[in-house]
């Protein structure tokens, strides 16, 4: 029998340690933020209704997609910067960052945390550089900046980086979080949206000025981003994120793992939006994938298991086959070890 819980199975996993079994992504979540305007923060968490608009704090509107797990996404042709070299005209730093009582929100938010977790996440506006870029101005647009005007597109960023580096010292300081987490959806299914020198011009110095007053305060730090990227891993290891989420499998993920044993774990390797969730797959389809990717990737450790169906989320076939996947992998996670 385990003597360890699964959260402090999955720290052991994030610190480059072998796990005594195999951890779930789920594991290591601590209490985020829970700031009485978080829905003003974050727009990845979805609307509750399907095609209600709603605006963040830069007045980007958003829409859910239902079909996507309700994720959000920037409302089709309503954005609010078409020129970038303007963006001091349209991006101001928002009002509800005047007067935040951090002291107060601690007070709060503090005492409903689960006392054996890490406090974990990291306050940014928008999410992520790269995609608060293009809920600025659409992909196409966002894209040519990048190109054309490189110095415009870093001046906006660098006031971004700026908003979140004051957030991040007063909440390292009033929270204490043990992770930080950054979130950039900057690839697609089949590469990273922008060149390697773009990226190591524009957004690779974002990231690590954003990453860097947690690591000097100790904190673990795990990257969200969705696509291939198996040319940004060497970077972002050097940033000091230890984990990677999803970890989608049409990246090289046991190439990545062995290269970076012991410093970079690899969290997810499922694809959520492929067979799994296609209404023909058998529930022994399902679990036979389940167990097929455990079989590639939890051996030798540096793993946690993200297994996931992207469907409606009130869908109850989505709900069913979430079922099959949490079933199998909690039959199987302590058979690796």
């Amino acid at each position: 029998m385990p003597t360890l819980t699964p959260y402090e199975n999955y720290l052991r996993m994030m610190r480059g340690e072998m796990p005594e079994f195999v951890p779930s992504m789920g594991d290591g979540f601590g209490m985020f933020m829970t700031m009485e305007y978080s829905k003003d923060w974050r727009p990845a968490l979805g609307t509750t209704t399907p095609g209600e608009i709603w605006y963040d704090m830069f007045g980007v509107p958003w829409v859910s997609e239902w079909n996507a797990a309700n994720g959000s996404l920037p409302a089709p042709g309503q954005f609010i910067l078409d020129d970038i070299t303007k963006w001091r005209d349209v991006i101001k730093k928002p009002a509800i960052l005047e007067d935040i009582d951090w002291e107060y929100c601690a007070s709060v938010d503090l005492p409903k945390m689960d006392p054996d977790r890490l406090v974990s996440g990291g306050p940014n506006v928008g999410i992520g550089y790269f995609q608060t870029l293009v809920a600025f101005m659409g992909f196409d647009n966002a894209l040519i900046a990048c190109v054309e005007e490189p110095e415009e597109v870093k001046a906006l960023l660098n006031f971004l980086l700026g908003l979140n580096l004051e957030m991040a010292k007063e909440f390292i300081y009033y929270y204490k979080p043990g992770m930080f987490s950054l979130g950039d959806d900057i690839a697609h299914d089949r590469a990273p949206f922008v060149s390697m020198p773009i990226f190591e011009d524009i957004f690779e110095p974002m990231w690590r000025a954003n990453t860097a007053p947690y690591k000097d305060a100790g904190c673990l730090a795990s990257i969200h981003v969705c696509g291939k990227l198996d040319e940004l891993i060497p970077a972002i290891v050097d940033m000091g994120f230890q984990a990677w989420n999803p970890a989608e499998p049409q990246n090289d993920l046991l190439a990545i793992k062995q290269k970076f044993a012991g410093k970079f774990a690899i969290c997810g390797a499922f694809a959520g939006n492929g067979p799994v969730c296609h209404p023909e797959t058998t529930e022994e389809e399902v679990r036979a994938y389940v167990k097929q990717q455990l079989d590639l990737y939890a051996p030798g450790g540096g793993y946690a298991f993200g297994g996931y169906v992207m469907g409606p989320p009130e869908d109850p076939e989505t709900a069913v086959r979430q079922g099959w996947i949490n079933d199998e992998f909690e039959k199987l996670r302590y058979s690796y070890y």
